[in-house]
């Protein structure tokens, strides 16, 4: 088992992302463009997927990303896992940013179980907003939930664009590893939400409006 069996196996996975996935992109485009403000949340290591629509280069100029620093990973991976698990943490984030009726948001979560992102789903919807999740349906459907809702967030979405990740994310099981090693749910999950910015943008083109896409500051 080496890189190349990484690369090929991963790549199978972004395929089968691409092949059945492409409905539910196409989707949230319209939510996107027919919403207001298009806000982007994740906790743990699927903050990345929000930094990846925020402040991109040929992204979205418009777009707002929840990035609270103790649920992202420089101040500790422990304090992440256990803040990502915190009935009514949730509730603060919406309030603190303000997330508002007609608004759009994306949450990323692989797992789909901890409580912050599932009530952040829901608080978000109670205000009257729609929902994206972006996550794992194969290992989310094999877990249960840690909000006290019991939901996960698939159950609690508007959306949901599944990443086609296997349960526990890493994929590649190499003989003297206890472990898998391998992940693929940033790499996938960065690919699904940048084809969701090209169509949010031929959409608004589509409609005759001049879509606000950054331009790299290093070109």
């Amino acid at each position: 088992m080496t890189a190349q069996t990484y690369l090929g196996q991963a790549m199978a996975i972004a395929r089968r992302a691409v092949d059945t996935q492409l409905e539910a992109i196409r989707e949230a485009a319209k939510l996107v463009v027919d919403g207001k403000t298009f806000w982007v949340f994740g906790t743990g290591h699927s903050h990345v997927i929000a930094e990846e629509l925020y402040g991109r280069a040929g992204g979205l100029a418009d777009v707002r990303a929840v990035l609270e620093p103790g649920l992202m990973l420089h101040e500790g991976l422990r304090k992440s896992s256990l803040l990502e698990k915190l009935g009514g943490l949730a509730d603060v984030l919406l309030e603190v940013n303000e997330i508002a009726a007609g608004d759009v948001v994306l949450i990323a979560s692989n797992s789909g179980r901890n409580a912050v992102p599932v009530e952040f789903a829901i608080g978000a919807r109670a205000k009257g907003a729609k929902v994206i999740a972006l996550t794992s349906m194969a290992h989310s459907t094999a877990v249960e939930s840690r909000a006290a809702s019991g939901k996960r967030l698939f159950e609690v979405a508007d959306l949901v664009i599944d990443n086609c990740g296997e349960p526990g994310d890493a994929i590649v099981a190499i003989e003297g590893s206890p472990e898998k090693t391998g992940s693929t749910s940033t790499f996938v999950g960065a690919l699904l939400v940048q084809a969701l910015v090209v169509e949010v943008v031929a959409n608004l083109t589509a409609r005759g409006i001049t879509p606000n896409v950054l331009r790299s500051l290093n070109a």
